[in-house]
């Protein structure tokens, strides 16, 4: 097993996690067996309980493991299905040393942050590495060099780098070179410090990853090889991308990234196979046709609180050559501003996505309103299904005050409820219904027509369900229950009969979304559009 450490410099939001995913992607092309993992310094035990102006979006896994955005990135890039093991916070690291020393694991002694807190950091290293079965881990540490927070994962890195030998692990930094405009030129410094302050604590990294406004020249590299210690080839230029985020992979490939790795850990794989990539890349950024989908949210001025939810539209849009334009639309906004039709006119598709509280949900019903009574394609997500039912019940089946007990606890017609299971949970960090769970198709519904299968597995994030009792009302004025929990018990997704395509899940589909293997819902949602008449 090698492992590739990747850290970052200077600033945040310098895309490490994405410079991070694409060299699993060309590793993988190389036919390297990867996995990815993510090293976050908060005391947050996961990001489940932060608002999305803190941490964007929050990512469910399969095992209902709530983590960090930058694994959907690692997800959609690689072949990796990862797991609660592959995010790793401070929280939970003090969280565990706590509860050793609580049960005398330590014998007495007095509890350190090296050994005991830097030991269980590298125990957790190894344990991700190990058990995926892998070739390669890459590991990427959360936050800035220079953080206080983050220095008990940048020392077990040195340790861990010490003990795991030359040849078997590696750091690369992603690092910032500015473009200064009244200079006319890049400037190295900000990275040669950076560089410093790792070397102060004991990492020299293997490569440098310039992000950059402007190509590299060779002068630049030179000056940077020769004050952060790393040949020339290992200085790699990250630009900005011209379209989009999948270019990376091919810049980073065309920079010799893949190489340089590969000979720093002595591996001796096939050349890298990105041609389909390519493709994919092609059909992304010149498309044949074009599309106008609506987003109604109350998160839409944040760019990644709905990240997955933009990506499998990008995703399915690339399986029909089509570009997807967003037209994004605030909730609130739509309640208060001219309605529906001011906003959603001449769009070809509209998409809720999921959401927690009750602003902006006005907005969202009458989204959805606008979408069954004028016959353009609507795809509901989680919430976005539960305001597609309250819509349905108070306009087409005539309950005027119908709502979820999440925004009216005491609503005569509680067609969206809590789940049984949720009435006595007071705590709030993981106790939703989370993670994966099967779904039993309809048969002769969209959905199974979609799925092209009975039986379904899908990820979940969320506390109230549809309530089963209005579902014989509901059925009867043309709303049809097309997935179920396997007994029958729960709602997963529901459409409408007399629409062209309707439909909406309790489940969050993005999740699974991948650039060459579009999720059915999203492309089906994106072939509907294309032909529906604005």
């Amino acid at each position: 097993m090698k492992t590739i450490f990747v850290t970052g410099g200077v600033v945040s939001s310098l895309g490490k996690g994405l410079a991070a995913a694409s060299l699993g992607t060309l590793l993988e092309s190389r036919g390297l067996r990867v996995t990815m993992g993510k090293l976050d310094p908060y005391l947050n035990v996961d990001p489940g309980t932060m608002s999305p102006y803190q941490h964007g979006e929050v990512y469910v896994l399969d095992d209902g493991a709530e983590t960090d955005l930058d694994l959907g990135h690692y997800e959609r890039f690689t072949g990796c299905v990862l797991g609660r093991r592959n995010n790793l916070t401070s929280g939970q690291v003090y969280e565990n040393v706590l509860a050793r020393e609580r049960r005398g694991d330590y014998l007495g002694k007095t509890v350190q942050v090296i050994p005991h807190v830097t030991d269980e950091i590298k125990s957790r290293i190894r344990e991700l590495a190990t058990k995926s079965g892998a070739d390669v881990a890459i590991i990427e540490i959360g936050g800035t060099t220079g953080d206080i927070e983050g220095l008990p994962f940048l020392e077990s890195i040195r340790q861990y780098l010490l003990e795991a030998g030359e040849g078997n692990a590696m750091l690369i930094h992603v690092t910032l070179v500015p473009f200064i405009k009244a200079a006319g030129e890049l400037k190295t410094k900000p990275t040669q410090q950076s560089v410093a302050k790792l070397r102060e604590i004991g990492l020299q990294p293997k490569i440098v990853i310039a992000r950059t406004e402007c190509p590299l020249d060779d002068d630049v590299r030179e000056k940077l090889s020769l004050f952060c210690n790393v040949p020339k080839r290992a200085v790699i230029e990250a630009r900005d991308v011209a379209h989009t985020i999948y270019e990376l992979p091919l810049m980073l490939q065309q920079e010799g990234l893949d190489t340089v790795v590969c000979q720093a850990l002595q591996l001796e794989p096939a050349p890298a196979q990105m041609e389909d990539w390519a493709k994919f890349v092609e059909r992304v950024v010149r498309p044949r046709k074009r599309v106008r989908i609506a987003v109604v949210g109350k998160y839409i001025e944040l760019q990644d609180a709905y990240k997955s939810i933009y990506e499998s539209l990008t995703h399915a849009g690339a399986a029909h050559d089509c570009g997807v334009d967003l037209v994004l639309v605030d909730a609130e906004g739509l309640e208060a501003d001219g309605g529906p039709e001011k906003h959603l006119r001449g769009v070809a598709g509209i998409l809720v996505p999921g959401g927690f509280g009750d602003r902006g949900i006005e907005g969202k019903i009458a989204a959805a309103r606008y979408a069954r009574e004028t016959g353009t394609p609507y795809l509901g997500i989680c919430l976005g299904m539960q305001v597609a039912v309250v819509e349905f019940a108070r306009h087409a089946c005539g309950h005027a005050k119908a709502d979820s007990t999440e925004f009216d606890p005491e609503t005569p017609d509680p067609v969206i409820y809590l789940m049984e299971g949720q009435k006595d949970v007071t705590a709030k960090g993981a106790t939703m219904r989370l993670g994966s769970y099967p779904c039993a198709l309809r048969k002769n519904t969209m959905a199974h027509q979609l799925y092209g299968m009975s039986e379904i597995n899908e990820r979940h994030r969320h506390r109230y369900e549809f309530n089963m009792k209005y579902r014989d009302e509901m059925e009867k004025q043309g709303l049809v229950i097309s997935g179920t929990s396997p007994d029958g018990t729960l709602a997963e997704v529901i459409e409408l009969r007399s629409h062209p395509w309707f439909i909406a899940c309790q489940f969050h589909p993005e999740f699974r979304s991948r650039p060459r293997a579009p999720h059915p819902l999203f492309k089906g949602f994106i072939a509907a559009a294309l032909g529906h008449v604005a």
